[in-house]
């Protein structure tokens, strides 16, 4: 299983984005494996329209809708480790999505977080120790 961050979404569907190829690859080899956090979706979706092109995001959300996706909808224990996480890593300024990744990929015990934000996802001890992507490719 590999769940998936914003900025990597991003770039699955930006053919400009110099990571797009890598993720792409890897995500066409097993798009089942993929899980999208319920956290990250509106910052897809923001970025996607504002960055790439309403377009993008419009297909996203018709992809979202159509099941081309496995969204995590997660649980309450999801945003009680999301705190502690950012509690604890205050100085990294993690946030509420990024430990939402964080918790989700430690409870669905995950081989792997798509991920390009490496300055926070490379700190952060997480359990279970998941590869990074396209890092860790």
């Amino acid at each position: 299983m590999i769940v998936a961050d914003t900025g990597a979404v991003v770039a699955l569907v930006d053919a400009d984005d110099r990571s797009h190829r890598a993720l792409r690859a890897h995500f066409e080899s097993d798009p089942d494996a993929w899980v999208l956090p319920w956290a990250i979706l509106p910052e897809v979706d923001y970025l996607l329209a504002e960055h790439v092109g309403s377009r993008a995001g419009d297909a996203f959300r018709a992809d979202l809708a159509a099941g081309a996706y496995a969204v995590e909808w997660g649980d309450e224990a999801d945003l009680v480790r999301a705190h502690a996480l950012c509690t604890r890593h205050r100085a990294l300024r993690l946030g509420l999505v990024d430990g939402v990744v964080i918790s989700v990929a430690e409870r669905l015990q995950a081989e792997a977080i798509a991920t390009l934000d490496l300055r926070h996802f490379g700190v952060v001890q997480i359990r279970g120790r998941p590869r990074l992507l396209p890092r860790d490719l």
